[in-house]
């Protein structure tokens, strides 16, 4: 018998983890609750859940810090949700470790797809070699990638650019990470790098670039593998 997926739910509004806590129960999942910072971290290490949902604007700290402290020993998925929709905090969340951001108020499908999407990473995280998504297969030990079969010739930064967002598969991840891990730290402001190479990518691994099922655009933020 599977035991059921137990999703953590950081968030000071009652009505919100209710809401959160119905919709999630009819899914499938284990709800837990915390309706502030100190108390989901504390749940967050008894219980291990298998994802997290964390709110910003908490009432004793900022979700900033309750997602650095848990990022110091927890490795699973963590989803912000928060009011919270300006870029640069979107940036920062991400760029600490958050899998992925939604604002409020936000519609509980797209909640729902993201879930399962931040869950399914913490199964394609830990060390797996062989990735596989639709038509494409993604060797890490072999560093090879293949389309319907066939071997497609990649450039070693192209490469190492789709190794980077296929092994984190369903997690943004954001310009400035993207640019330091695959050019390094001098790079990060070199967006237009990014923009060429995603758009040499898109050429060889999707059936119509312009329109990708492989390597999705997060406006402003960055790019996810799916």
């Amino acid at each position: 018998m599977t035991s059921k997926p137990t999703v953590l739910i950081i968030d000071d509004e009652p009505q919100i983890r209710k809401l959160l806590e119905i919709n999630l129960a009819g899914k499938g999942y284990l709800v837990k609750q915390a309706a502030s910072g100190k108390e989901g971290l504390q749940m967050a290490a008894s219980h291990l859940p298998d994802a997290i949902l964390l709110d910003l604007g908490l009432p004793d700290m900022s979700g900033h810090e309750v997602l650095r402290k848990l990022r110091g020993w927890y490795s699973r998925a963590v989803v912000i949700l928060s009011v919270q929709n300006n870029e640069n905090d979107i940036v920062r969340a991400l760029d600490n470790g958050a899998n992925d951001y939604l604002t409020k108020p936000f519609r509980v499908g797209e909640l729902l797809a993201r879930l399962r999407s931040a869950v399914r990473y913490n199964d394609t995280s830990s060390n797996t070699r062989l990735i596989e998504a639709g038509d494409l297969g993604i060797d890490l030990g072999a560093r090879l990638v293949m389309r319907s079969g066939d071997v497609l010739k990649l450039t070693a930064t192209e490469y190492n650019l789709l190794a980077l967002l296929a092994s984190n598969k369903g997690r943004v991840l954001t310009h400035q990470f993207l640019l330091r891990e695959v050019w390094g730290v001098s790079f990060q402001a070199e967006t237009q790098y990014l923009r060429v190479f995603i758009a040499q990518l898109r050429k060889k691994l999707e059936d119509d670039p312009n329109r990708p099922k492989h390597i999705i655009t997060e406006s402003g933020v960055g790019y996810r593998f799916q």
